[in-house]
């Protein structure tokens, strides 16, 4: 069985959350600027991980998806994770990446999942109990897997 775990990261809080992702899942992880959309043609499962910049993923997280072609991604189970500031509005970059994924073949068996971040923006960390809850989605992952 082969699984990736990408991101993006601005900050290190989306890779803190795919590094323990990957780590419960048994897997390496991979930043998205070292990965070609051709490398995932051979996987049977992709977890994909970005902040939300302005209400949606990272542009670098934005061109990667607009290069994955239709049905490049059938036959691979993905999901998809985003790190976000915890108030009553803000973006879906998670969902968005889980229509991209889904648009070039990929079957969404997990529901995307939000990871909070508090602090300044300068500095944001991870709100305590969310390296938890990524063990705990990893390991929903792994079960429905």
């Amino acid at each position: 069985m082969k699984i990736l775990v990408i991101y993006d990261s601005n900050c290190g809080n989306t890779q803190k959350v795919a590094e323990t992702i990957a780590d419960e899942l048994g897997v390496k992880t991979a930043n998205i600027s070292s990965i070609n959309p051709e490398e995932l043609t051979s996987l049977d499962l992709l977890v994909v991980g970005t902040p939300i910049i302005g209400w949606k993923p990272t542009l670098r997280m934005q061109e990667f998806l607009s290069n994955l072609k239709s049905n490049q991604l059938d036959g691979i189970k993905a999901t998809a994770f985003d790190t976000r500031v915890k108030l009553f509005i803000h973006g879906d970059a998670m969902g968005k990446v889980a229509d991209s994924l889904k648009n070039a073949g990929a079957e969404i068996f997990v529901n995307p999942m939000p990871f909070y971040i508090e602090g300044p923006q300068a500095n944001p960390h991870l709100l305590k109990g969310e390296i938890e809850k990524a063990k705990e989605w990893a390991k929903n992952i792994k079960a429905k897997y």
